[in-house]
């Protein structure tokens, strides 16, 4: 009888850890994000010119900036990499259509909401909106 070496009997983890990485992207693009998970402490620059959003897209996907750079997506703050692959799950789900709505802080340098476009570009996103107060509040 033959014995099997160490090699013949190790698994290969590759499968497994790329299942591990498909179900957190899943459960992270199908999180429901309600208004009550937008930061309020974000306070969006003035556009008195710009289009109005009359309706939005039930499958806009909304992130935000705050002043310091930090991307959140559902109310969770993640690095540019977890926002990359949640977003290629998300055009690998439903395709290339898909809206994006950034929300940036009026004092976020310009470099940060440059970094979201890219990875948005990047995953094949073009359908790229920003939020901006139209009227004052009375």
């Amino acid at each position: 009888m033959a014995r099997l070496s160490r090699d013949e009997m190790s698994t290969d983890m590759t499968p497994m850890i790329d299942m591990v990485f498909q179900l957190m992207i899943f459960f992270i693009v199908t999180i429901k994000m309600d208004q009550d998970q937008i930061n309020e402490e974000i306070k969006l620059a003035r556009s008195p010119h710009g289009p109005e959003i009359k309706e939005k897209d039930p499958r806009t996907i909304i992130i935000e900036v705050d002043q310091r750079g930090r991307i959140s997506l559902g109310g969770t703050f993640m690095r540019p990499g977890l926002l990359k692959a949640i977003l290629q799950g998300a055009v690998y789900k439903t395709g290339f259509g898909i809206p994006i709505l950034i929300r940036g802080d009026k004092a976020t340098p310009h470099q940060d909401i440059r970094r979201v476009m890219d990875i948005c570009s990047d995953v094949g996103l073009w359908r790229v909106q920003f939020a901006a107060i139209q009227k004052d509040a009375k």
